[in-house]
C-alpha cells in the first residue's frame, strides 16, 4: 500500500460560510489525503454578503507553527495557500515553501484576493502587488480573470474578451514564474463556464467547461482550487484534474438550487462529495 500523501492548506477560516479552511480540508481530506492546516486569520463569517463581522489576524502564530512542523521534520506532498491575512503575511508564507519545498511536492497558490473587478475588502492594492511573490515560487497558481488582472496590473476586462486574449493571459501569468496556470471563470458563450489551463512544459494551452447555472455563489474557487489539487495528488492529470474541478463545483451549485439554500452561507458541497469520491475512482 502506498503511503498516504499529506497537505498543508494555508487559508483563513471563516466560522460561517463555506469558504477556505471550512471546504479545503473536508474536500480533500475526502479525497484520501491527510489535510495538516494553517490558519492565517479568523473571521465570524466569510466576507461576502455578510456586515459587521469579526476578523483576527493570526499573522504572529505563523512563524511558530512553520518552526514547530519544522522540527517534527514534517513533510507535505503540497503546499496549498489561498486567502492571507495581512501584508506581512505574504513574506512569511513564501518564506514557509522555502523551508518545505521539495524536489517531490507541489506548490499551488491560489491568489484569493478579488472579484468581478474588485479588490476583497480586507485586501489593499500593495497586498495585489505582493502576491506576484507567493506566484513566483508557486508550481501552479489558480486566479480568477479579476485577479489576473491585480496580478499582472493589467486592467480588468469583464466579459469583453476571446481565446486569443485568454491564451496570451496565460502565457503573462507564467512568467510570473509558476510552471503551470489555470484562470477560472473563462466563458466563450452564455451557456457555458469553465476554466483554461496552460503548461509551460509543453506548451499545451487546454479548457475545461460544463453548463453554467445562472447566478453567483460565494466559495465556489476555494472549491475549485480544493478540487484541483486533490485530482493532482491522486494522479490525475492538469486537464483531467481542471475537468474534475469544473464538473464538481458545478454539481454543488446544483445541490444548493436543489435544496434552496441561501447563497451568502456558500454551496452544498458536503452532499456533492460522494460524486467527487466517484469521480476520484476511490469509491
Amino acid at each position: 500500500m502506498t503511503k498516504q500523501k499529506r497537505v498543508a492548506a494555508i487559508h483563513d477560516i471563516s466560522c460561517v460560510g463555506r469558504c477556505s479552511l471550512t471546504v479545503a480540508l473536508p474536500i480533500i481530506s475526502a479525497a484520501g489525503i491527510d489535510t495538516s492546516v494553517l490558519p492565517t486569520a479568523v473571521l465570524s463569517t466569510h466576507t461576502g454578503g455578510f456586515e459587521n463581522f469579526t476578523y483576527r489576524d493570526l499573522t504572529e502564530d505563523i512563524r511558530p507553527i512553520a518552526d514547530h512542523w519544522q522540527s517534527l521534520n514534517l513533510e507535505f506532498d503540497a503546499l496549498y495557500s489561498g486567502f492571507l491575512g495581512s501584508f506581512d503575511q505574504i513574506d512569511l508564507i513564501a518564506n514557509l515553501f522555502d523551508r518545505f519545498q521539495s524536489e517531490k511536492n507541489l506548490i499551488l497558490v491560489d491568489p484569493v484576493m478579488a472579484d468581478h473587478g474588485e479588490l476583497y475588502s480586507i485586501y489593499t492594492p500593495e497586498m495585489a502587488k505582493g502576491m506576484t511573490k507567493l506566484c513566483a515560487k508557486a508550481d501552479i497558481i489558480v486566479p480568477n480573470l479579476t485577479e489576473a488582472a491585480f496580478l499582472l496590473d493589467e486592467p480588468y476586462v469583464g466579459e469583453d474578451y476571446d481565446q486569443n486574449y485568454v491564451e496570451a493571459l496565460l502565457v503573462r501569468l507564467s512568467q510570473l514564474g509558476s510552471k503551470k496556470v489555470v484562470v477560472t471563470g473563462i466563458s466563450f458563450n452564455p451557456h457555458q463556464l469553465g476554466a483554461a489551463t496552460y503548461d509551460t512544459a509543453s506548451g499545451t494551452f487546454d479548457y475545461a467547461f460544463n453548463e453554467r447555472v445562472t447566478d453567483y455563489f460565494h466559495g465556489t474557487g476555494d472549491i475549485f482550487g480544493s478540487t484541483l489539487l486533490a485530482g493532482l495528488l491522486n494522479d490525475f492529470n492538469l486537464k483531467e484534474s481542471t475537468q474534475i474541478a469544473v464538473d464538481y463545483t458545478r454539481e454543488c451549485i446544483l445541490k444548493t438550487v436543489e435544496l434552496r439554500q441561501e447563497k451568502r452561507y456558500g454551496v452544498c458541497f458536503e452532499r456533492a462529495i460522494p460524486y467527487l469520491i466517484k469521480r476520484l475512482g476511490l469509491s
